[in-house]
């Protein structure tokens, strides 16, 4: 008998798999049954090799190796992932196994983890490949009834191949070269660089921002409030006012204007990002990892789409989900709205895979048994979806113009016509009962019926003072908004993927930002810190611009469509990381202290009067020519088994002694509390002592 060697990303991909072709039967790392073989890999099994594989001087950072650009691209695998490797490539060199069916995640690095895996095993065996947007039964049968040549997704692989080569190529090199020039490991990234500069950029207007007050005249009328125009003086808006209170007002003019919403799109990756992190404090990652979550469990579509639209042909879908979901969730009982489903297909516009929705399965089964933070999403994905198929919000906007005093006044007010797809919304926000500004439910301002020509006598008069505001840090909603929007206006329009990154790509890059300290979270803000300024400042324009980033991106999207060359890719990014190398090669004496970390005087020297600090291992005396230091490691507290802290080093310096709790005696094998005394002799080494014990 033969079989087809399927091949999933991940564990609770396959075993899904394999349910439903009926491979049952339990071996080690992988299933079998009905003429198939289901394994895995476990994310990324073959990487490239790092820099020292190559040649063994790169083991250490230096500007005389540099540029380092590979002639043949070395792999490894990780020590961590070879058993399940070597288990992927037995089963492909089985000589019963006559084909494989490339079931990795349907995208650019899904290819990208099967054929390095082919690859690096050898394997020359023909193979299919299986393109699925959902983990739900049926969808995987359709899929298996329609599977596609592999060769079908070599320019995707070509694609996938360039953006892990010029990651590599910019990472290694650049990175290198200013953690060299710089005396500090500097990491730099394609991407994630860029992102960087945009928080630096905005942080550098909040801090430049000059706050200036200005005064707003308010007359009543009537139920109505009109304001006047900006005044910077003071004393001129307290004239107005005195000179409007008690005052004749006249209507000079009423504009009517019948106004629409249209309702929203289905969520994309990066949406769903955004609006998680706004309505729930998600991080990106968060909502990723949740929706992968879901999308293993069957219950959400494939979720590292761009796409907000459905393919025409799933209105039967569309239709069952809908009205499913309106039994389903508790905000849409009651409502009475005809959906129109026209508004969400569109097969023209989905490229991979279609919008973020429910699954069948989802309908079926309900929110039980689900993580809190798995509802939350669901639940808004299940708004999205009914908002998105609802009427337009439908409202009249009313300006009135009103003349006192010889000043010009303006009124404005809303009046809702139809409430269209806002009803689902809001009364999905007011389910949530969460502290955001975004659910609070606000009632719309409306004018009185007004007309022209209308006077108003004995009018009322206030002054209100305002502080014009700087521009607000970037949340993980504004900033994913940006990167999404990041030289958007340097690209063609009909450019597949605009931006920095992709929406599968840009949740990691903010992790990593955070975890290299470059940029730390407040709350839901953003902000760089010190380092992720000063490295932002000091980076060339080619690796902090969104605008060639997105270029690149798009470059890479031509390449997946076969409409642009890979070896012109890479030749243009080796080109770039030569010019690199060749124009920074050394900066001033000044500069390379820009990375140094502060140090923080942690008290003033027994012997000369200095400030001491902390280093790694000791507190030194900052004057050279003392040689008073306290050594972190010192025998006095290991053997009371006590971590000689910065604030115990504090109180020894200001007081000569300090209170010390926990400390361990080696007679009696307790613990105790005591006083330690700071002995210092003038020698080389400082002397410890405990003077009182309690």
């Amino acid at each position: 008998m033969s079989y087809q060697l399927v091949i999933a990303e991940k564990p609770s991909v396959a075993r899904s798999i394999a349910g439903v072709i009926g491979a049952t039967e339990k071996h080690d790392g992988y299933l079998q049954g009905n003429g198939y073989l289901v394994s895995w890999c476990i994310g990324h099994l073959v990487s490239f090799a790092d820099a020292g594989r190559y040649d063994e001087r790169f083991r250490k950072w230096r500007y005389e190796d540099l540029p380092i650009l590979p002639e043949t691209w070395q792999y490894i695998i990780p020590d961590e992932k070879k058993q399940q490797f070597d288990i992927l490539r037995s089963l492909m060199e089985r000589p019963d196994v006559t084909g494989l069916i490339c079931a990795t995640d349907a995208g650019r690095e899904g290819e990208l983890i099967f054929r390095f895996v082919y690859q690096m095993a050898g394997c020359e065996k023909p193979f299919k490949r299986l393109w699925i947007s959902s983990m739900e039964d049926s969808a995987i049968r359709d899929g298996f009834a329609h599977l596609k040549p592999g060769t079908d997704y070599d320019p995707l692989y070509q694609s996938a191949l360039c953006r892990a080569k010029a990651d590599w190529l910019v990472g290694i090199n650049a990175t290198r070269l200013f953690s060299v020039l710089y005396h500090k490991t500097l990491t730099v990234g394609r991407v994630q660089t860029p992102t960087l500069n945009l928080l630096v950029e905005r942080d550098a207007k909040i801090t430049n921002f000059k706050k200036e007050k200005y005064h707003i005249v308010h007359i009543g009328l009537a139920g109505a409030d009109a304001v006047s125009s900006r005044f910077s003086d003071a004393a001129e808006a307290n004239t107005v006012k005195a000179a409007c209170a008690g005052a004749q007002a006249v209507c000079v003019s009423v504009t009517r204007e019948k106004k629409t919403e249209q309702p929203p799109k289905l969520y994309d990756l990066t949406t769903l990002q955004r609006e998680a992190n706004r309505l729930f404090g998600f991080t990106a990652k968060q909502t990723l990892d949740y929706a992968q979550t879901l999308y293993e469990k069957k219950l959400l579509t494939y979720p590292r789409t761009d796409s907000q639209y459905l393919t025409d042909d799933m209105l039967p879908v569309a239709e069952n989900l809908v009205f499913g979901l309106w039994e389903l969730v508790p905000f849409a009982k009651g409502l009475n709205i005809s959906p129109q489903f026209d508004r969400i297909l569109n097969s023209k516009k989905v490229s991979d895979h279609h919008a973020i929705i429910p699954t069948a399965a989802f309908v079926k089964q309900g929110f039980d048994g689900l993580a809190e933070s798995e509802r939350k999403l669901l639940s808004l994905i299940c708004c999205k979806v009914l908002c998105a198929v609802a009427g337009p919000y439908v409202y009249e906007a009313v300006t009135a113009t009103f003349t006192c005093a010889g000043k010009e006044f303006t009124g404005k007010g809303k009046t809702v016509l139809s409430p269209g797809w806002k009803e689902i919304d809001r009364r999905f926000r007011f389910s949530l009962k969460t502290d955001s500004d975004e659910v609070s439910d606000t009632q719309e301002r409306t004018l009185p019926e007004l007309k022209e020509g209308q006077t108003f006598a004995d009018v009322a008069a206030s002054v209100t003072e305002h502080f014009t505001t700087p521009p607000k840090p970037y949340t993980e909603d504004t900033l994913l908004s940006a990167m999404e929007r990041a030289g958007a206006e340097d690209m063609p329009e009909d450019a597949e993927r605009k931006g920095l990154g992709t929406p599968a790509t840009r949740a990691a890059i903010l992790e990593k930002l955070v975890q290299m300290g470059f940029v730390q979270r407040k709350g839901k803000q953003l902000i760089p810190t010190k380092d992720g300024i000063n490295l932002a400042v000091v980076l060339p324009e080619a690796l902090t611009s969104p605008q060639l980033t997105a270029e690149w991106e798009s470059r890479l999207t031509e390449i997946a469509m076969g409409q642009a060359d890979s070896d012109e890719f890479m030749a243009g990014i080796e080109a770039m990381t030569r010019e690199l190398v060749k124009t920074y090669s050394c900066i001033s004496e000044d500069k390379q202290k820009l990375f140094q970390a502060e140090r923080v005087a942690i008290g003033t020297c027994p012997r000369c009067g200095e400030a001491v600090y902390e280093g790694r291992k000791n507190y030194y005396c900052g004057n050279r020519a003392c040689q008073f230091v306290m050594w972190k490691n010192d025998r006095f507290f290991e053997e009371r088994k006590k971590a000689f802290t910065p604030k115990i080093a504090a109180a020894l310096l200001k007081d000569g002694k300090a209170k010390v709790k926990g400390l361990y005696s080696m007679k009696t094998g307790k613990t105790y509390d005591g006083t330690v005394l700071l002995a210092d002799t003038g020698g080389k080494y400082v002397n410890y002592r405990v003077e009182h014990r309690s």
